[in-house]
């Protein structure tokens, strides 16, 4: 029989894109309201490599990550997700009826060995955690650097994406949580 052991050292992580920037101004500090400081941010970065999200959410979509500050439990990434699903509202609400989708917002958490995201898609390489929420695990960390699946969004095996989750890695290697 395998031995309990507590989760290891995790940080939440959060992917947010739009294609304004005071809108990701505006979901930081909902964040820092919210969950807390942030131990890493990175700059906004252009995101070009899908049409997928054009007719909802337009062209010039910025898209940017962070780490949080603090001892994330895994097991509140179905919470999360709903959350930031209420967030995402909160903004449409707020704006003309012709934005459909203005914040897009991908939480998740990262570990020394992983990257996971939560999605409300399901497909095979998903696992279901509950109310119509699902975790992936996006990334690897092998052989000292992170590494895509087979079904990682082409966005995430960008050379400036995997610098800047080496990086928050770093830091989060530096923390004692």
């Amino acid at each position: 029989m395998g031995e309990l052991k507590p989760y290891h050292k995790s940080v939440r992580f959060i992917a947010v894109f739009s294609r304004y920037q005071s809108h990701l101004d505006w979901f930081w500090a909902r964040v820092n309201q919210v969950w807390g400081e942030l131990l890493s941010l990175s700059p906004p970065f252009a995101f070009a490599e899908s049409e997928y999200y054009r007719p909802t959410m337009g062209d010039q979509i910025l898209k940017q990550f962070a780490v949080l500050d603090r001892r994330y439990d895994p097991a509140m990434l179905a919470s999360d997700k709903i959350l930031t699903n209420l967030w995402e509202e909160e903004v449409k609400l707020a704006l003309p009826a012709n934005e459909p989708r203005p914040l897009n917002i991908d939480p998740g958490y990262m570990t020394l060995t992983k990257l996971v995201l939560a999605s409300t898609k399901n497909r095979e390489h998903r696992v279901y955690l509950r109310d119509s929420v699902y975790a992936e695990v996006t990334l690897g960390f092998r052989d000292q650097r992170w590494q895509p699946m087979p079904w990682t969004y082409p966005d995430y095996q960008r050379s400036d994406f995997l610098d800047y989750f080496l990086e928050a890695r770093r830091v989060l290697l530096s923390k004692s949580l």
